[in-house]
């Protein structure tokens, strides 16, 4: 490994309208006055990228975003935090609604990103290829690039959200993991669900359990846990991303499983306790668009 190393993450990057309630919506017609709104910036790899570059990895975001004033600022704010951009042509930027009370959110996707060309998707399987780690993320063009990389690769770390053990759209990427990280939601029984990952060949699998910590499970069978930081907690939303991005610094700096869970369930604080994805953002987007 270099001593700079060079990660890529590809996946969406989305600029969101923010609301707390007092509580989520119920399906009747009905008036709510809202607690506070904000715009921010969204997405789990623009979450993931923010927060490598904020622990001093020199990371590549590839995402679509289009030529429009919601990809202007989106832009502007990632690449201000330190974030190469690489921005995948699109006829719209991917927008969000994000309703939130007590812990719950519902997400509102009010426009979503076109489907990449075929170019643009070479240009992604190349840098993935050419990086020293690389983050696919679940979306329409993690598939394409996936299908498009080739044999010799950078090693692939993988976030499968709630995954559940089933699902057909996550096998390609469960398959093609060296690690992968998931959350608890999806499932009774984390140790087993991790089991069944590793047995389609990642070497490694990380669940996150919230307010718990995390665990894993290595494929020799080794099993880890680390307890959850405290934090003030102002805001959840990319939570898990600051994690994921904490544990793979760490193992970037070859540091061992308990350490770099450590350093992950410590990352995941840097997020919590902002009402942005990382707090490099907390000056940058006050005022809305």
């Amino acid at each position: 490994m270099p001593s700079r190393p060079r990660v890529v993450v590809c996946g969406p990057a989305s600029w969101n309208h923010l609301i707390a309630l007092d509580r989520l919506p119920e399906p009747v017609p009905h008036m709510q006055f809202a607690r506070r709104s904000w715009h921010t910036i969204g997405g789990t790899s623009a979450g993931k990228a923010l927060h490598l570059a904020g622990l001093g990895i020199d990371v590549r975001l590839w995402s679509p975003i289009g030529d429009d004033e919601d990809g202007a600022v989106l832009r502007e704010r990632i690449e201000q935090a330190g974030v190469v951009v690489e921005a995948i042509a699109s006829e719209q930027t991917e927008r969000h609604v994000n309703l939130m009370a007590d812990g719950g959110r519902v997400s509102l996707y009010v426009s979503t990103p076109s489907t990449p060309s075929a170019d643009a998707v070479e240009a992604a399987a190349q840098a993935v290829a050419e990086a020293d780690l690389a983050v696919i993320d679940l979306s329409e063009l993690g598939r394409l690039v996936l299908e498009a990389l080739p044999a010799r690769r950078a090693p692939l770390w993988m976030d499968l959200h709630d995954y559940d053990g089933t699902s057909a759209f996550h096998e390609p990427f469960l398959r093609a993991a060296e690690g992968v990280f998931m959350n608890d939601d999806g499932t009774e029984d984390p140790w087993a669900l991790m089991a069944s990952c590793l047995d389609r060949g990642p070497r490694l699998a990380v669940c996150t359990l919230g307010a718990k910590g995390a665990i894993a499970l290595a494929a020799d069978g080794t099993r880890h846990e680390v307890a959850a930081v405290p934090a003030a907690v102002v805001d959840t939303n990319g939570a898990g991303d600051a994690f994921m991005a904490g544990f793979l610094a760490a193992r970037l700096r070859e540091e061992p499983v308990d350490a770099a869970l450590r350093a992950a369930s410590e990352q995941a604080r840097v997020a919590i306790e902002t009402e942005h994805l990382h707090p490099a953002l907390v000056r940058r987007v006050e005022t809305p668009s």
